[in-house]
């Protein structure tokens, strides 16, 4: 697939710098026969002004203040081979001359007379017996005079342009193209990496829904092979089933959060609310299975905080939070939740006590389904879901997550959150919503 996507991405940047290409080398061989034939019509009107004596370059060594650029122009047409010939009143030729060391038969001469009076217009172009083209004025008393130009030089120049673009274009795409190959590699090392995530999620997501369907189909098993006992005999396999089937809901549902959440479709309630008493509210519950585990459990939390966001989002931060940190909190350890106010964001730390996570293992501890542990954390009942839900929740509300762990501090997680949201990134979700 990446292969593909790689492929893909090269074929379209060939494909936009060679139309890109296309429209500048257009333009400039439009532009540049325009100029031309520009070129050939001053010559052909400068030739129209001819008289007997061929016309002369002139080079002026002190400057000339008064039709300077006119005197320039001139002498630049006449590098154009052109001539001019005056017809008599029956349409012959009376009279013509050649421009510099221009030469040309009488017979091709006529025949291009000829053909400009077929035609009947005032300029244009003749391919036959050569390549001209032509202006015709009439004077004042009525004489008829047409002046010639060589188109060979304007083909010869449009020739050289048309191989200097083709070559240049050439080394351009070749250049373009190694560029794209490292751009496809640079561009799509996030999509690798995405794409690698999500075939460790999706494998991590098997295995983990594995373990309890395996346990449900067992006792299941166990349950259908005594039709005959009753439910009270059969309890112990029906409270296995029933404790399974609860841990998989659990991961289900995170596993759902962590969807919607990546295609921005969770339903998001942006409102002001009291972050001291939602701390508070998550904190109390938590004192019982404190005791429980032999955990002191203490918090730090001034009144009259507020903040805009999810409050459920918010709930299920400080829960996971607190959850994590009395599970590894240690043997007589202690745990303490502090809430302080830094400016415009709110800073909520849990800090516990306990064995310190290695510093290898730092930077993944917030990627899904990683444990620093995975058969302890197996033991309490994790996933390896909830830091990773706790981050996204955090990043939704436009703050940070970070954890510090040693053997000295113990391990400490920090949310910084502001205190204020922005609204249309709000409106959008619940527009996705």
């Amino acid at each position: 697939m990446l292969k593909k996507l790689r492929r893909k991405f090269i074929l379209t940047n060939m494909l936009l710098v060679s139309m890109v290409l296309l429209m500048v080398f257009g333009g400039l061989l439009g532009s540049t026969s325009q100029r031309l034939r520009g070129q050939s019509l001053d010559a052909l009107r400068l030739a129209l002004r001819w008289t007997e004596e061929s016309p002369k370059y002139h080079i002026d060594f002190e400057p000339d203040s008064t039709g300077r650029g006119q005197h320039r122009a001139d002498q630049q047409v006449t590098m154009v081979p052109a001539f001019c010939v005056e017809l008599d009143e029956e349409g012959g030729i009376a009279s013509y001359s050649l421009g510099g060391n221009l030469q040309i038969s009488e017979e091709a001469l006529e025949q291009a007379v000829e053909q400009v009076m077929d035609a009947g217009q005032t300029d244009g172009t003749i391919s036959r017996p050569v390549r001209l083209r032509y202006l015709t004025e009439t004077d004042e008393d009525g004489t008829l005079r047409i002046a010639f130009a060589d188109r060979s030089w304007e083909a010869a120049s449009m020739k050289d342009l048309v191989l200097s673009s083709l070559l240049v274009g050439a080394a351009a795409l070749v250049c373009f193209y190694l560029v794209s190959l490292l751009l496809s590699t640079v561009a799509l090392r996030p999509v690798e990496r995405a794409w690698e995530q999500q075939r460790q999620f999706v494998a991590d997501a098997s295995h983990e829904l594995k373990t309890p369907l395996t346990v449900i189909l067992a006792n299941a098993g166990i349950v259908l092979a005594h039709p005959e006992d009753t439910v009270a005999r059969q309890e112990k396999w029906l409270t296995f089933i029933q404790e399974e089937a609860g841990r998989m809901k659990g991961l289900v549902e995170d596993l759902l959060f962590l969807a919607k959440n990546d295609a921005a479709r969770g339903a998001k309630v942006c409102a002001e609310l009291s972050m001291s008493d939602l701390t508070m509210g998550c904190l109390l519950p938590f004192e019982s299975v404190a005791f429980e585990s032999g955990v002191a459990l203490e918090g730090d939390i001034p009144p009259d905080l507020t903040i805009q966001g999810d409050e459920g989002q918010l709930r299920r931060l400080v829960m996971i939070l607190l959850d994590n940190a009395v599970k590894y909190a240690g043997e007589s350890g202690r745990v303490d939740l502090t809430l302080r106010r830094q400016q415009d964001k709110l800073r909520l730390t849990v800090h516990n006590t306990g064995d310190p996570i290695p510093p290898e293992h730092l930077p993944h501890l917030f990627e899904r389904f990683y444990r620093s542990d995975s058969a302890r954390s197996r033991d309490k009942g994790g996933f390896g879901l909830g830091l990773a839900i706790a981050r996204t929740i955090v990043e939704d509300h436009g703050g940070r997550l970070t954890v510090t762990s040693s053997a000295e501090d113990g391990t400490r997680f920090t949310a910084i959150l502001p205190v204020r949201q922005k609204k249309r990134r709000w409106e959008k979700r619940r527009k996705l919503g």
